[in-house]
């Protein structure tokens, strides 16, 4: 446990148990103290809030309500995150701008190619079990 804490591809966060479904745990996190000096804050989303709650896909079944926890996020998960919620609808969003341009008005096109951002949202909606199973976070007890 004490190497994956220790792992630079990580970031830990401290949380606690708030509630336990099925095979899910939620955890609240807390404020992280580190999370001032981290270059990526403003992505991260949890530096933005004083709590947030995130459910954790898990099968063991020895956490406790109000046990505290350390969460285990990896890196290279936010990277990803970024690329399908920002880069990949921002290339969209461009090319279709760029070529409905070439046909129709200037309002239209940007209307066209705000317009196809609802459907790819939507299907990354729908996607949600693939990305639960991609976007894997470790909760570990605190020893």
């Amino acid at each position: 446990m004490a190497s994956q804490i220790a792992n630079k591809d990580t970031f830990v966060h401290s949380a606690t148990v708030s509630r336990i479904s099925g095979d899910s745990v939620f955890v609240s996190m807390d404020q992280n103290v580190h999370c001032d000096s981290c270059r990526a804050k403003m992505a991260c989303g949890i530096s933005e809030s004083k709590t947030e709650e995130i459910e954790i896909i898990n099968t063991d079944s020895s956490f406790k309500i109000d046990e505290n926890v350390n969460v285990v996020i990896n890196k290279a998960l936010g990277l990803k995150a970024v690329i399908w919620a920002y880069v990949l609808p921002f290339i969209l969003l461009i090319s279709v701008l760029l070529i409905s341009s070439e046909f129709l008005a200037e309002w239209q096109a940007g209307l066209i190619a705000l317009s196809t951002l609802v459907p790819y949202y939507l299907i990354l909606h729908s996607l949600n079990s693939v990305f639960r199973k991609k976007f894997k976070i470790s909760v570990l007890k605190l020893v």
